[in-house]
């Protein structure tokens, strides 16, 4: 069962970097033999005979597949690094150009009435808010103060971009609401301030199914992300939901900047 359910896996993400469900089937067909037939293809992937051999040709174009002319005609998939590394240069290259047409088209004007000292923006799904918080983070200019409540949420990603910050002389401060969380951060980050926080509301009550807050930063004094889940809740694509605001006068902003202060102490430089 386990085996059938990484290969349906295998398959679906093939399918997210621009293959079709024939091709997908045959590419994993082909990595689990030194070399096969089409009828060998066939029998392996489920994929009829007669779609084997369209499904291979675009394979072949694509530089995922191998062909030795002969009959029958044996085909062979490239390396697992390879090919690996051939999606991943063709995906970023259609990110690439999908930019640069972004980018073409002309940007609205502003609306005049419009405030954005007083805006915020709602976000869903966890792989929208992490690429925002990577965002904010590579932004930063002074300060990031960042509080972390979900374990989940303290990643490679996350570690490097801090890393990073700090060598670019920005002033982080990192608050961990539980010991696991502040005694990962420690020895992942020995040269950041880090400090249990004061806020144990974030989480909640225990035994309590309402949400609660996953993280909380505050980038430059002007620009702040709170996510929130439901703890109790499965974790899927859109367990996670979070609020944007920007603005040094943002009301949001200002109340949990002064939050952030109370609940991180002693901070040397207290935020106003």
């Amino acid at each position: 069962m386990i085996a059938e359910q990484r290969k349906a896996e295998t398959v679906s993400l093939l399918q997210d970097l621009g293959l079709k469900e024939y091709e997908a089937r045959c590419f994993l067909a082909l990595t689990q033999l030194p070399a096969g037939t089409a009828k060998t293809i066939s029998e392996m992937s489920d994929v009829p005979r007669t779609r084997v051999y369209d499904a291979v040709r675009v394979l072949e174009s694509r530089g995922l597949v191998e062909v030795q002319h002969g009959s029958p005609q044996q085909f062979r998939a490239v390396s697992i690094e390879e090919a690996t590394a051939t999606l991943r240069q063709q995906y970023d290259t259609r990110i690439d150009t999908l930019q640069s047409h972004l980018e073409a088209f002309d940007i609205q004007p502003e609306d005049d009435d419009s405030d954005p000292m007083q805006e915020v923006w709602a976000l869903s799904g966890h792989d929208g808010i992490e690429s925002r918080t990577h965002t904010l983070l590579e932004d930063a200019e002074s300060e990031i103060v960042l509080l972390v409540v979900e374990e989940e949420l303290l990643t490679e990603a996350l570690y490097e971009r801090l890393h990073d910050a700090v060598d670019r002389g920005v002033n982080v401060i990192i608050g961990g609401e539980t010991d696991a969380i502040i005694a990962k951060l420690g020895t992942e980050l020995p040269s950041v301030k880090v400090f249990e926080t004061e806020l144990d509301w974030l989480l909640g009550p225990a035994n309590d199914d309402e949400v609660a807050i996953s993280r909380l930063l505050l980038v430059d004094r002007t620009k702040l992300l709170v996510s929130s889940f439901y703890p109790d809740a499965d974790h899927d694509e859109s367990h996670e939901q979070a609020v944007f605001a920007d603005g040094l006068d943002n009301g949001i902003v200002v109340l949990l900047r002064r939050i952030i202060s109370s609940g991180l102490l002693p901070l040397t430089n207290p935020v106003k």
